[in-house]
């Protein structure tokens, strides 16, 4: 039987492009545009694009948050991309000060315009950036990294970046000095900054090791 992903529908984010991805690893997706449909999934991912408090408000305007949140402290496996990752986190300074799902301890902000040299670089970060295990973990055997060789390289495309608690930081990249968290997890709910559906073989296995928590 193919593990069942629900995929949270609140208005933002390329949809199709992730489903198409998850199904080619195999998985039947199928949408959740109401509380009920969250509540009943399996194996929750939950997408997002553009910017922090426009999105946050538009999960909580179809009343989406709450039922995300009591998804995720029943244990069930979450997996948040891009801005979706963001949300997982307690707040954002994005256009101001935002409150998230505060799944995740710790704060979005925005990714210094100069590198560590202090030299200009481009804001947003968009492209491809190598994976790195930060000093907080030893492995990333049994988290959605699992199977994935540091040094990987996966697509990126963001203004804005997590500052998780130590706990949760599960992969970093390096934007000319600059730590830019690449993905999160704590118990069950994990997030990718990068995308994994536009990375590759490396973005596949990502998404393989989210099914098999399911």
């Amino acid at each position: 039987m193919k593990p069942a992903v629900t995929v949270v529908d609140y208005g933002v984010g390329n949809l199709l492009s992730v489903a198409r991805a998850l199904e080619h690893c195999g998985a039947a997706v199928s949408f959740a545009a109401s509380p009920e449909d969250i509540d009943k999934a399996a194996l929750l991912l939950l997408p997002g694009v553009g910017a922090f408090g426009d999105g946050i408000g538009e999960l909580r305007s179809r009343g989406l948050d709450r039922p995300v949140v009591r998804y995720a402290q029943s244990g069930r496996p979450l997996l948040g991309i891009c801005l979706g990752m963001q949300f997982l986190l307690e707040t954002s300074e994005e256009f101001g000060e935002h409150a998230g799902l505060a799944l995740v301890p710790g704060r979005v902000c925005a990714i210094p315009g100069t590198g560590t040299d202090g030299r200009a670089h481009k804001i947003p970060h968009i492209g491809w950036s190598g994976l790195q295990r930060p000093a907080e973990r030893e492995t990333w055997s049994g988290t959605i990294l699992d199977g994935v060789a540091p040094g990987a390289k996966v697509y990126f495309v963001h203004t804005y970046t997590a500052h998780p608690a130590p706990q949760a930081r599960l992969a970093d990249c390096d934007y000319h000095g600059r730590r830019i968290s690449a993905a999160i997890q704590r118990g069950a709910v994990a997030g990718c900054q990068f995308h994994p559906e536009k990375s590759g073989e490396t973005g596949l296995q990502v998404l393989r090791n989210f099914l098999r928590m399911g």
